[in-house]
Parts: C-alpha cells; sequence; structure tokens
C-alpha cells in the first residue's frame, strides 16, 4: 500500500477540502435549509425533533403527518395515529412504503391478510401490495413512514391537507390521480 507521510495530503484532497470549506462559509441556499431543493435532490442537514421540513405538518385523515426527508429517491414522515384513526385499503403501484413502529400498535391488512405490529416492529409494504393501516387500540401510535421512491405522495399530502373538508369520494379521486388507488369496502 501506498501511504503518504501523516500530515500530507495529495493536491486533490486538498483542493476538494478548500472548496467544502468554502463552501461552508457561504449562506446556505433557502432549498438546503428546508431540506428541500427544486430538483429534488437530497441535501444534507438534520431536520430537528419535533419539526417538520419547512414547518410543515399536515392533518391527513385525523392522522398528523411531519415530513422529515424529501428528495426523488425517498420521502420520509413522521406519523402520529389518534385511537380509531386508519388508513384505508390501499395500492401504492409506483413505490415501496416502509413503517417503523415507535409507540402503539397497528392492525394491518396485507394482501387480504391480517397482522398486527409493535413498537420496535418494521412494516414492508411493497409496490403494488393491497394494504390498510388501523390504530384499532386506545393508545396513540407514534411511527416513521417512508416511501421510495418519492414520486407523487408528497403533493398528495399537501392536496389533502389543504381540502376545506375530507370527504372519501374526494380524498380517492384524488389520490388515485396521484398514483395511490384506494380499494372499495369489502362486501358485505
Amino acid at each position: 500500500m501506498n501511504a503518504l507521510p501523516f500530515g500530507i495530503l495529495p493536491a486533490t484532497l486538498k483542493s476538494w477540502l478548500a472548496q467544502r470549506a468554502a463552501a461552508a462559509t457561504r449562506a446556505p441556499e433557502p432549498s438546503q435549509v428546508n431540506n428541500r431543493s427544486d430538483d429534488m435532490t437530497l441535501t444534507a442537514g438534520i431536520t430537528k425533533a419535533g419539526t417538520g421540513i419547512e414547518g410543515i405538518s399536515w392533518n391527513i385523515l385525523g392522522q398528523t403527518y411531519v415530513p422529515k426527508s424529501l428528495c426523488e429517491s425517498s420521502f420520509s414522515w413522521h406519523a402520529t395515529f389518534p385511537p380509531g384513526t386508519f388508513v384505508p385499503p390501499h395500492i401504492h403501484p409506483t413505490q415501496d412504503e416502509f413503517i417503523y413502529l415507535f409507540e402503539g400498535r397497528l392492525d394491518l391488512m396485507l394482501d387480504g391478510k391480517d397482522f398486527i405490529a409493535t413498537a420496535g416492529d418494521v412494516i414492508r409494504l411493497p409496490m403494488g401490495l393491497p394494504h390498510g393501516i388501523f390504530n384499532k387500540q386506545e393508545q396513540t401510535v407514534k411511527c416513521f413512514f417512508w416511501v421510495s421512491p418519492t414520486r407523487k405522495l408528497y403533493d398528495l399530502f399537501w392536496a389533502i391537507h389543504s381540502m376545506k373538508e375530507q370527504k372519501p369520494e374526494e380524498v380517492v379521486a384524488l389520490s388515485a390521480r396521484h398514483e395511490v388507488m384506494f380499494l372499495p369496502p369489502p362486501a358485505e
């Protein structure tokens, strides 16, 4: 191995370090502060606990969603599910979805089968797999979601949050335009 003597850096590494130092002294672009850029490139940084990117907090079907990161390849958010709230069975035909449970219990319908997830579990929802997410307990559920790739989900959450009233038929139609397909209720 061709090791350099301690304290000697090759010229290319010195140049790179100088560029990084210069960049660090410039004021960050607004998109870097917000963890979001117009071209959906991931920017380095920290989204602090209790906050979302750009200070965002959405009300989605009675749950609170706080976006934590956003780029073209993935989108993540912290979710709080009060007792009795749920996301009806649906399909993401263009995204894989994941959930990490911090607190509580979720009852799930995954591809027509019932499952239970508790704190510390990771739920994997491959694209195209029908799934529904339910908090049937008396305890609030706190969890962390992420999807890959982002596709239109971030825009869908803004659109649902911005609705004057989240009427089921309007949410279903809006979701379909954003690549989330809700399934009809089961026949009784």
